[in-house]
């Protein structure tokens, strides 16, 4: 089932790839990047564990889980430890309104301790239904080296406002994407720990809306918020594997570069002169 739903949103994108690619192609189009940081929030969800060697299969329900931001002490490690994001993308037609983006996001995702949760299933070849505490000796979950949301973007932008010979441009964004998810899975599950290992893990999807503000041609801030829901499956945890998806909020600041390939020819319909 989760196949099928990831053909569907990959056709959906393809879709849109399409009809896009009837728009006229420009071969020097806008080329932007950039680098922010990121904070989280996560609904709740079920962590269902399928362990054969253990003879167990059961779900952890209703899990809460925080976000570990680490920026709040960015100058005092290396940048790529706290949660980061990158965005590249490109520009494509001539009203230089719509591009193509890839956009990551390093998100981390800790199992708040605890918490009380209901564990249901089979648990060492024996039903249960009890309620435990999260603790060190029960449940410890985290994907802190990344939940790691990758996805291929069509981004939509919206002009809002230029001032006097384009010293500032203010735009709005909208982005929707699918892709994949590579997290970083790290866990103690009743005393048994896994090997912490990166794992094509499953699929994502997300939509994305916020402002960006281009100041002396070249050089912007962008400022978004974001919806992402992530599917994740056959995590390898020890003796068997998990499953698990939530919804993500994210609030996300960016510093970015913009610039041309070549360069351009006069445009008469282009709403903006950004990058002439």
């Amino acid at each position: 089932m989760n196949s099928y739903k990831f053909t569907f949103l990959f056709c959906v994108l393809l879709t849109a790839l399409h009809s896009f690619s009837q728009k006229k192609f420009v071969r020097n189009g806008n080329f932007y990047l950039s680098w922010g940081y990121n904070k989280e929030w996560y609904s709740t969800s079920n962590i269902h564990a399928d362990l054969p060697g253990l003879n167990s299969n059961f779900t952890f329900n209703n899990i809460r889980a925080n976000d570990h931001i680490g920026w709040d002490k960015l100058f005092q490690r290396a940048l790529t430890i706290p949660q980061y994001n990158y965005r590249i993308g490109y520009f494509f037609n001539e009203k230089q309104d719509l591009a193509f983006e890839l956009n990551f996001d390093h998100t981390k995702y800790v199992v708040a301790n605890g918490q009380t949760t209901r564990v249901t299933g089979t648990l060492k070849g024996r039903n249960v239904d009890t309620t435990i505490v999260v603790a060190s000796n029960t449940l410890v979950y985290q994907l802190n080296n990344g939940a790691n949301f990758f996805l291929f973007n069509l981004v939509k932008k919206f002009n809002l406002i230029n001032t006097a010979n384009n010293g500032m441009v203010i735009s709005g964004l909208a982005k929707f994407g699918v892709g994949p998810l590579v997290p970083h899975v790290e866990n103690t599950i009743f005393g048994n720990s896994n090997t912490p290992h990166f794992q094509l893990g499953g699929w994502n999807t997300g939509i994305e809306a916020g402002l960006r503000a281009v100041f002396a041609k070249h050089v912007y801030l962008e400022f978004t918020n974001k919806i992402d829901y992530a599917r994740y499956f056959g995590l390898e945890v020890d003796q068997g594997k998990v499953n698990q998806s939530f919804f993500c909020y994210e609030l996300i600041l960016s510093l970015g570069y913009t610039f041309k390939f070549q360069s351009p020819k006069k445009c008469d319909t282009c709403p903006d002169n950004l990058g002439k």
